[in-house]
């Protein structure tokens, strides 16, 4: 073991690298240009925060594994453990920390724990073989590229320049949402609002924080884009609601790359409210989709308006609506999800009195600058 100018005080620990490996239960702090190296396990039952200089951890064949009651956090972090180091409590890093060999593992099914990076961002070496297999938060304000993977593909997601000092925690998985392996719950890609088409069945991640904020999605050959969209300019980043059970569209904002790899860029969006997300698409201009809805416009607040969720997304929108002998009964350019039943076509005579009981045909034409899509179905109204 390799230990320079490591200075303790209150300090209480031992050291038996066959039964317990480094347990500390008193107070540890490494100074300035002190340099650690754990070839054991590292317990941390008591305090280990207040550090400088250099902790490393390292292993030529069994797991490496920290643990505890407190977490540790360290100045600058080296992993050189090739059958990688595993977290138990999470593990802080102030300053650097440098991928050498293997993996940075957490349990997936305990978000809490994590690597987390605390007002610093830097680190070194990632790739597919060396990366964080779990959660890895980031407290600060810069943009961060999360080093997460699962298993041998690292597949970064990036938070963008925050307005305030943020916190966020994520991970990704190589997964299908309808069935994920670590969550209660699974998310139905049929469940989805009616202008997505496609929601990923290979891959998804959990980004977890209470800020909003935007956030970029990145895709390989493995993610099977063409099976979502065969043109990227119709990739959305999706989120499953967790208030309404379904995918969400969650907007591109920018999109780049090709079928093999790219990135994409959401609108800004609360990730607390979303329990995981992914990539998802919308229908193209030249396909027709079939949705139905009923409305009860009784004035409960109960289903009383035809509301297309995402509607807001697109900057431009025309919705007609047309009576069984093809006659148009209301029309709006720019619609707002407010339509209660009330007729607006040339032949209404009276306006304030809502539409019979019945059902009714709607076209929907909607896009932003350089597309334009069209949904088409009917709409039941009953009071």
């Amino acid at each position: 073991m390799k230990i320079l100018n490591i200075l303790p005080f209150l300090m209480a620990l031992t050291i038996n690298a066959q039964t317990e490996g480094f347990k500390n239960f008193g107070n540890i702090q490494m100074h300035n240009n002190a340099e650690i190296g754990f070839h054991t396990d590292l317990i941390n039952d008591g305090q280990f925060e207040n550090n400088l200089g250099l902790a490393g951890f390292y292993s030529d064949n069994e797991v490496r594994i920290v643990s505890g009651t407190n977490s540790p956090i360290f100045n600058n972090v080296e992993i050189d453990a090739i059958n990688d180091l595993q977290l138990n409590t999470s593990l802080g890093v102030r300053n650097e920390l440098e991928y050498v060999n293997g993996k940075i593992v957490t349990p997936r099914s305990n978000p809490s724990i994590s690597l987390d990076f605390i007002r610093h961002d830097l680190y070194v070496g990632e790739d597919d073989d060396r990366h964080t297999d779990g959660y890895a938060s980031v407290t600060g304000n810069n943009e961060f590229i999360f080093p997460i993977g699962d298993d041998d593909r690292l597949r970064p997601m990036i938070t963008p320049n925050q307005n305030a000092e943020s916190y966020f925690n994520g991970a990704y998985f190589f997964e299908n949402p309808n069935s994920p392996s670590t969550f209660s719950d699974t998310f139905a890609t049929e469940e989805k609002q009616v202008f997505l088409k496609n929601i990923s069945t290979d891959e998804f991640w959990d980004l977890d924080g209470s800020n909003q904020t935007n956030v970029t999605l990145t895709w390989d050959s493995f993610s099977n884009i063409e099976n979502i969209s065969p043109v990227i300019s119709f990739l959305r980043v999706v989120g499953w609601s967790k208030s309404e059970q379904k995918w969400i569209d969650l907007g591109n904002t920018n999109v780049t790359g090709d079928l093999d790899n790219g990135r994409i860029t959401s609108t800004e969006f609360i990730p607390n409210e979303y329990e995981i997300i992914t990539i998802g698409s919308i229908f193209s201009d030249i396909e027709q989709g079939s949705d139905n809805f009923l409305i009860s416009p009784n004035d409960d607040d109960v289903n009383d308006a035809l509301v297309f969720e995402g509607l807001e997304l697109y900057k431009k929108n025309k919705l007609t609506v047309f009576n069984r002998w093809g006659n148009i009964v209301f029309e709006a350019t720019n619609y707002e999800n407010n339509w209660e039943a009330l007729s607006n076509g040339r032949a209404t005579i009276k306006a304030d009195k809502k539409l019979p009981v019945g059902t009714y045909f709607y076209t929907l034409e909607f896009g932003n600058d350089d597309t334009n899509n069209t949904r088409k179905g009917w709409v039941y109204i009953n009071y």
